[in-house]
């Protein structure tokens, strides 16, 4: 007797999958889940696809390996080397960042699905079915899921701006004070400037209001009004590795589109060396002192 794959019995599986302490098979005239020991004949009954301890911890090191977020994987690649008690600390640890928490079940449920689809397209080949498309779920829209966007408001968002880029750009430990001070008045001289010539962009908050991340722009004078200069480009480190930065710099091109801009323009010394493999990855192009992107 075949089974449809549906949704349900998805979740199903993948719940039975991660316990390792009973057995289960799924029962095909019903499309639900027995334990192993209450079916009653081996024609209706199918075994799950094998899922052992070393999967589950496997899963964790690609999770973690790809994890862009510095603090959460800090503390996640600690508690994958302990050795002891790994999966229950490895779920403390994560809820304690709830946009990772949210992207490691979606990540966990594409991963293990993926399992559950190979094993069902070879029950598929075994009934003389054909095989079925499987879609894995994105995660790309989450990020507005889990925080608000903005138009940047200077008379709302310019202090928070300016403190968290002040924590920033003062937090290099191998610069003397003086250094840093200097990075920062150099750069907060541009920007006021920028802000009396009527600066736009975009400013990200969590859930709970935290700032997050924001992007600025505006146009350098009237003989390059086809031109945008990016005054701030910005991520807490607490959200780091979530998409944020991706999103700003999306939502800036569209921007400048509706206004008719050319090109938008990143001097050199507003780009931290974290964030250049996302600029050139999103179209960005290395010239003289900055970057440069058609829009």
């Amino acid at each position: 007797m075949t089974f449809a794959l549906t949704d349900e019995l998805t979740s199903s599986i993948i719940s039975a999958m991660e316990n390792q302490e009973c057995d289960f098979v799924v029962d095909a005239e019903h499309a639900c889940l027995l334990e192993a020991n209450q079916k009653a004949d081996d024609i209706n009954f199918y075994g799950l696809p094998e899922w052992t301890a070393a999967d589950g911890f496997a899963m964790r090191e690609a999770f973690v390996a790809r994890l862009n977020s510095p603090l959460a994987k800090d503390e996640l690649q600690r508690v994958l080397h302990s050795g002891r008690g790994v999966f229950r600390n490895f779920r403390t640890v994560i809820k304690n960042y709830p946009e990772v928490d949210k992207r490691w079940h979606i990540f966990k449920h594409n991963t293990m699905s993926a399992r559950i689809n190979e094993w069902y397209d070879s029950l598929c080949e075994i009934w003389g079915l054909e095989k079925l498309d499987h879609y894995s779920e994105s995660d790309e829209s989450l990020v507005h899921d889990d925080f608000s966007f903005s138009e940047y408001d200077s008379s709302a968002d310019l202090e928070q701006i300016l403190f968290n880029i002040s924590k920033h750009l003062k937090d290099d430990e191998d610069l003397p004070a003086e250094v840093q001070n200097l990075v920062y008045d150099l750069w907060l001289g541009r920007f006021k400037a920028a802000d009396l010539a009527g600066q736009t962009g975009f400013v990200c908050r969590s859930l709970s209001e935290d700032f997050a991340g924001c992007i600025t722009a505006f146009s350098f004078s009237d003989n390059q009004k086809k031109v945008m200069v990016i005054t701030s480009l910005f991520v807490t480190e607490q959200y780091r590795g979530l998409g944020i930065a991706e999103e700003l710099i999306s939502m800036m091109i569209n921007n400048c589109k509706k206004r008719e801009k050319q090109w938008i323009f990143m001097p050199k010394d507003f780009v931290p060396e974290i964030i250049e493999p996302l600029l050139l990855r999103t179209g960005f192009e290395k010239k003289l002192e900055g970057y440069l992107m058609a829009v």
